[in-house]
């Protein structure tokens, strides 16, 4: 796609929870302190998940979504990959959110070519402020979060609708902040608790930068838990394994 990242919209991958009329039970826990690791440790040759693959996300309660393969990015794909302790885990998010709640994907594993061709459109893009958008760095010592199958991009869905919480996806500003409305009672602060513990409540790790980034297993993830990473890169065998259903 040759276009500037800040000139592509996902606005109509999400309905506003608001005009939906969204009911949040109870209030959820505050979502308390958010920090970024000062650094995260490498990968190592024998990462223990590296022998996990790449599975084809699939579950009752979860929808894939597939962003950038609708909205025309050259590198992307149609399917949507998680490595398959991730997807387990993942699986088991969406089985405990109380009805009629569930899960909505936007991306998970994304192969190297995508990370890079996003990186160039976002920082081509002067409008676009820095740390959206990782670099796409080959060294299997530091790869790129989504490459390591890790990582997911997701919302809350009602009745199966998937919900925007104070912003679309991929909107690179401050309404993207994750803990930007903890002093604004209502749906928004209150769907990105529910999100965001739910999500922890399986292990997974926020970025404060962007409410709809979770990672598991990853060099952050592993800095903030004071872990190892589980994943290095990964690459689709020849065909997806189905995930958890």
């Amino acid at each position: 796609m040759d276009r500037p990242l800040s000139e592509v919209s996902y606005d109509g991958f999400t309905d506003d929870p608001d005009r939906l009329g969204v009911e949040v039970p109870g209030t959820p826990p505050p979502l308390g302190h958010l920090v970024e690791p000062d650094e995260q440790p490498a990968v190592a040759v024998d990462a223990p998940g590296d022998r996990e693959p790449l599975v084809w996300l699939a579950h009752r309660r979860i929808r894939t979504l597939g962003c950038y393969w609708h909205v025309g990015w050259s590198a992307a794909r149609p399917d949507t990959l998680l490595r398959s302790g991730a997807a387990a885990r993942l699986g088991e998010v969406a089985d405990a959110l109380p009805e009629p709640f569930g899960l909505a994907v936007f991306d998970a594993w994304r192969p190297l070519a995508l990370q890079a061709e996003l990186w160039h459109a976002a920082y081509d893009d002067h409008l676009v402020p820095p740390g959206f958008v990782a670099d796409p760095d080959p060294d299997p010592a530091r790869p790129p979060a989504h490459l390591t199958g890790g990582t997911v991009d997701l919302t809350l869905t009602w009745h199966g609708r998937p919900l925007a919480l104070g912003s679309p996806f991929d909107a690179f500003d401050d309404r993207a902040v994750t803990s930007g409305h903890e002093d604004r009672p209502g749906r928004v602060r209150d769907l990105r608790r529910l999100l965001v513990g739910a999500m922890a409540g399986a292990g997974f790790v926020v970025l404060d930068l962007e409410w709809w980034h979770f990672e598991w297993g990853t060099r952050r993830w592993a800095a903030l838990r004071d872990d190892v990473p589980r994943y290095g890169p990964a690459r689709p065998g020849p065909g997806p394994r189905e995930g958890v259903s």
